[in-house]
C-alpha cells in the first residue's frame, strides 16, 4: 500500500516534468527556427549592407584602397621581408582535429582551417540545445561570412585580378611552383577553369584565408563585443599556415580590410532585422502651434527633420 502511494504521490511531479522539458524542447527548437529562418531572409540586405559600408564612407573607402595600392608598388621587398624575417620565424603545428583520418582536400572541414569550421558548427549546436539566441546568430552569421568570403575573394575577385603569387623565397628565386613569379605586377593571369577547387594559378589578390578569417573573427567581435578572443584565436590558426599561404602583403592586407566589411556587413544587417540597429529613416514632421505675442497673433508652423 506505501508503494502504491509513492507512486501515486510521484506520478504529478513526473508527468509535469515531463511536459516541462518537453515545452522547453518545443520553444528551443521554435527559437531555432525563427533565427534560421531571419539570417535566410537576411541575405539580400547583407549584400546591400556591404555596398552601403563602401560607398556611404567614401573617405575610408577611399584610403583602404589607397593603403592596397601603395602596397603593391612596394610589394617585392615588403614581401621578401615578410618571408625572411616574419614567416621564417613563425613555425608551430596545432593538432590535427580533422574527423576523417584518411585525407581531406574538402575546405574548411580539413587541416588548420577546420579549427574555424568546428568551432563555428559547436557554438551553434551548443546554443540551439541550451536556447542561446546570440550564439546561433553569431556562428550562423560566421558561416554566412565565410560564403561570403569565398564568393567575394576566392571566386569573383581572385578571377577579375588574376594576380600571380610571389615565389616561395623572392630573396633567393626560388619556387616549388610554376604559376609563382618575383614578379608584383603580374596581374590578369587565367585561372585554368577553376574557380572553386582552385590550385594556386592567378589566385594571389586578395588572400582567401585573410579575408575569411577576418570576416568570422569580426562577427563574433561585435556580436560578443570582444576583440581579444574571436581575433587571438583567428591570428593562431592562421598563423599556423603561414608557409601555405604563399601571398604578397598586400594580398593579405587587401583580404583583411575586405573581410572586415564582410562581417560588420552581415552583423548589421542581422541587428537590424533583430531590432538591435535602430532605423536611421530620416523622418519630417510638422507642428503647427498657437501663438501669442505682444508681436503677433497666429499659428507657429515648426518642422522636424
Amino acid at each position: 500500500m506505501k508503494k502504491i502511494v509513492i507512486l501515486l504521490l510521484l506520478f504529478p511531479v513526473l508527468f509535469f516534468a515531463q511536459e516541462k522539458t518537453k515545452s522547453l524542447f518545443s520553444k528551443r527548437l521554435h527559437l531555432g527556427f525563427d533565427v534560421a529562418k531571419t539570417s535566410v531572409k537576411t541575405v539580400p540586405s547583407d549584400f546591400a549592407y556591404m555596398g552601403k559600408n563602401i560607398s556611404e564612407d567614401w573617405k575610408r573607402t577611399a584610403l583602404y584602397t589607397g593603403i592596397v595600392g601603395a602596397l603593391i608598388l612596394v610589394d617585392r621587398p615588403t614581401t621578401e621581408f615578410y618571408q625572411e624575417h616574419i614567416e621564417a620565424h613563425i613555425n608551430y603545428k596545432l593538432p590535427n582535429i580533422t574527423i576523417n583520418k584518411k585525407k581531406n582536400r574538402f575546405p574548411w572541414v580539413s587541416g588548420y582551417d577546420a579549427y574555424m569550421f568546428y568551432t563555428m558548427s559547436g557554438i551553434y549546436a551548443g546554443s540551439l540545445f541550451t536556447g542561446f539566441e546570440k550564439g546561433q546568430y553569431a556562428a550562423i552569421n560566421g558561416f554566412k561570412s565565410l560564403a561570403y568570403s569565398i564568393l567575394i575573394s576566392h571566386i569573383t575577385l581572385k578571377t577579375i585580378f588574376g594576380r600571380s603569387r610571389p615565389y616561395t623565397s623572392l630573396k633567393n628565386g626560388i619556387s616549388d611552383n610554376p604559376h609563382t613569379t618575383n614578379n608584383p605586377f603580374d596581374f590578369f593571369n587565367s585561372r585554368g577553369g577553376k574557380y572553386v577547387f582552385s590550385d594556386q594559378r592567378g589566385t594571389a589578390l586578395p588572400s582567401l584565408h585573410a579575408t575569411a578569417f577576418f570576416a568570422m573573427a569580426k562577427v563574433f567581435q561585435m556580436e560578443f563585443d570582444n576583440y581579444w578572443i574571436p581575433y587571438g584565436f583567428a591570428a593562431i590558426v592562421f598563423g599556423a599556415e603561414f608557409r601555405q599561404h604563399r601571398h604578397w602583403v598586400s594580398d593579405m592586407v587587401a583580404g583583411g580590410i575586405i573581410g572586415t566589411i564582410i562581417g560588420r556587413s552581415v552583423v548589421r544587417s542581422s541587428w537590424r532585422a533583430r531590432g538591435i540597429l535602430p532605423d536611421k529613416k530620416k523622418e519630417i514632421t510638422f507642428k503647427c502651434i498657437p501663438t501669442i505675442s505682444s508681436r503677433y497673433k497666429g499659428l507657429q508652423l515648426v518642422a522636424n527633420f
